[in-house]
């Protein structure tokens, strides 16, 4: 490889790191180098070594985006991610990721669905939806996730990513239905850093008949090239259960013909209408299955949450939280277990009792049969 450039991740007495592009005639990869006190501690090691040898999802003259889950480096958002990780070493939790679902509204039929419909039309209004933003960031958060249903239907989503200041960065969750190219630009504009465009096939009538509606992977594929075109970082959102497995090169190419910036396999969870079904997680074998095409696989760089769950435990109450269209708060959008409400108390009161959520770190998902 040759060529070089270098993003400071952390600069203090005890940790200094930093990541160095080597930039290759295949791709550019990541390398890590770490010093002082800190750089020994095996947390450390791991948190850094995730990214060592992988692919980013963007680069530019000024900033480098490991991930789309991760601030730019160098930012105000990535800084403060940093310290959070920094200061979970002596036991402080931070909501680093909080995802926020803020309507019900929703033209699909997912048999999948985590937050399917109340028949209540549920929504959150914008003031409220802006407190929640303001709340979350003071106690440093450094994500925020919009949600729905399908938040591109909500008429004042550009106003809300535009309350969301250079302490985060944001980004959404959608099928594809409503994102329209005038929405990315506006919502660019606000300050949007990506879109997770959700996909649970690579091929059209398997996706469709998922959705429980004709249509839906044009959308998608629709709301990807929106998306790029205004400028927006762009993943795609896999949930793998075992039925589509089978598609791993198939999400994958698909990911790299539409030029998307990074694609993310999440492991299917038993909630929502799921929440009876039997069988649908990965077994061992899987796993192995996933694992291998992870570290085979070249651009765009792929990003395995089991992988992660399995180096660092559950995110769910350590670093994750969310918030439904009923002013609900869960330790993630997986486990619908209620532990405040913010139309009662603020939420830093709610957070500060989810220190008792027994799952913390687990290696083990209680939701997953």
């Amino acid at each position: 490889m040759s060529g070089s450039k270098s993003y400071p991740l952390y600069d203090s007495p005890l940790l200094k790191a930093e990541a160095r592009l080597q930039v290759g005639q295949a791709q550019a990869l990541v390398k890590v180098d770490a010093h002082g006190p800190l750089a020994h501690l095996p947390l450390v090691k791991s948190a850094l070594q995730m990214f060592e040898g992988q692919i980013a999802a963007h680069r530019d003259s000024e900033k480098l985006c490991l991930s789309t889950w991760i601030p730019p480096i160098p930012s105000r958002a990535f800084s403060r991610l940093a310290d959070s990780r920094l200061w979970a070493l002596l036991g402080r939790r931070t909501p680093d990721q909080v995802t926020i679902s803020i309507t019900e509204e929703c033209p699909n039929r997912c048999a999948h669905c985590a937050l399917p419909n109340s028949g209540n039309k549920l929504c959150l209004a914008p003031h409220t939806v802006k407190d929640i933003i303001r709340q979350i960031l003071d106690m440093g958060t450094t994500l925020v996730i919009f949600d729905g249903g399908e938040p591109a239907l909500y008429g004042e989503l550009p106003e809300l990513v535009a309350s969301v200041d250079d302490r985060a960065v944001s980004t959404l969750f959608t099928s594809g239905a409503g994102f329209t190219a005038p929405l990315a630009r506006r919502l660019k504009e606000a300050g949007l850093y990506a879109v997770n465009v959700s996909l649970d096939s690579p091929l059209e009538a398997e996706h469709d008949a998922m959705r429980g509606r004709e249509g839906v992977f044009s959308e998608a594929m629709s709301a990807i090239e929106n998306a790029l075109a205004a400028g927006l970082l762009v993943n795609l959102y896999v949930v793998l259960r075992r039925e589509n497995m089978l598609h791993l090169q198939g999400f994958h190419e698909l990911a790299r013909r539409m030029k998307v910036h990074e694609l993310t396999f999440f492991e299917v969870v038993c909630t929502g209408r799921w929440s009876e079904r039997q069988n649908i997680a990965l077994l061992p074998g899987d796993h192995a299955l996933l694992a291998d095409f992870v570290q085979k696989a070249g651009s765009p760089r792929i990003f395995s949450v089991p992988e992660a769950y399995q180096r660092f435990g559950c995110f769910a109450a350590t670093s994750w939280m969310h918030i439904t269209p009923a002013g609900e708060v869960y330790p993630c959008s997986c486990y619908p277990e209620v532990w405040g409400n913010i139309f009662e108390e603020p939420i830093k009161k709610i957070w500060r009792r989810m220190g008792a959520f027994p799952y913390k770190k687990s290696k083990t998902c209680p939701m997953r049969k």
